[in-house]
């Protein structure tokens, strides 16, 4: 006799699969990667220890110092797993910059939705740790970026919004502008802000709305659409609108994924405002590592690589 399962007993199964594969490439080694350069570390915020991890790329400082790159995993994961999927190391040590693994607390970031069951404070976790890592290796802070996907993309729109006197350009993956936040965010100055989403993700949606809760395993939601967070930014940015958009050609033949790249106008210095619209793309990093099922988060893209999308984009803006 075959097994039913109710509409949130079957989300609730997804979401475990999916946290299964996210401990999966949490678990893979990666020792390989890591040189006696890439230390571990701990912050003290409050009370609260905090913990993270550094890829630093060999060789002397750059005159100015290091730019660096925040990376904020998904829910469900640890800095280990977003560093298996995007391959953020090689673009660092092939770019001359420091990349940084924070670990969420119960694997999940504050990204500022209400529905959000740890409301920690982890903009005062960054703030903290980018004064850290300034002190241990000297960094431009004039360069300092933030990344992350799903959960984590959420948190870097959030850093944008309150952190934009540190936080120089932001470029979230497979995640939007919470509408909790949307209706208070006041950034103090521009952030330059590169979208990176798929039209057709299952857990974020493309087109704004309900982030999937998994039958209340997961953190629920709202969130703007990408068309309305890129228009946000621009706004604040003071950029032109509509952008241009212009798709960009297949270098995947087997791949029926398409991108289109969308660049507004007319932005402030250092304001600029920037959308690769992955058609048919998922609840994925392009270019990286399929992380779970596609029946559960769709397609990787390979028309792409994000990770080198983000660091091109990050390095071509002007200091602030």
């Amino acid at each position: 006799m075959g097994i039913q399962m109710t509409g949130s007993l079957y989300r609730s199964l997804i979401h475990r699969i999916i946290l299964g594969s996210a401990a999966l490439l949490s678990g893979v080694a990666v020792a390989s990667a890591v040189s006696a350069a890439d230390p571990s570390g701990q912050v003290t915020v409050g009370k609260t220890v905090r913990s993270f991890t550094l890829h630093v790329p060999d060789g002397p400082r750059p005159p100015g110092g290091f730019p660096l790159v925040l990376a904020f995993h998904g829910g469900g994961q640890q800095g280990p797993a977003l560093r298996r999927l995007s391959g953020l190391d090689a673009v660092a040590d092939s770019r001359r910059f420091i990349v940084a693994y924070p670990n969420g607390i119960d694997k999940h970031w504050n990204d500022g939705r209400s529905t959000i069951r740890n409301p920690q404070d982890d903009v005062g976790f960054v703030s903290a740790l980018i004064d850290q890592v300034q002190r241990s290796y000297g960094i431009d802070n004039k360069r300092v970026y933030a990344t992350g996907i799903s959960n984590g993309a959420l948190f870097a729109e959030r850093l944008g919004c309150d952190l934009s006197r540190r936080i120089a350009a932001i470029a979230p993956v497979a995640g939007t502008l919470p509408t909790d936040i949307a209706a208070k965010c006041r950034p103090e100055r521009p952030v330059a802000v590169l979208q990176i989403d798929g039209t057709a993700d299952p857990i974020m949606p493309f087109k704004g709305g309900d982030v999937a809760d998994f039958g209340g395993a997961g953190e629920g939601g709202k969130v703007l659409s990408v068309r309305d967070t890129a228009a946000f930014w621009a706004r604040n940015n003071g950029c032109a609108l509509p952008g241009n958009s212009a798709p960009l050609a297949p270098t995947a033949r087997l791949d029926r994924t398409r991108v289109v790249a969308t660049r507004y106008e007319g932005c402030r210095p250092s304001g600029a405002v920037e959308v690769l619209t992955v058609i048919g793309g998922g609840h994925t990093w392009p270019g990286g590592v399929q992380h779970a099922r596609r029946l559960f988060v769709g397609v990787t893209s390979r028309q792409i690589d994000a990770s080198r999308s983000i660091a091109d984009f990050f390095l071509s803006q002007p200091p602030r």
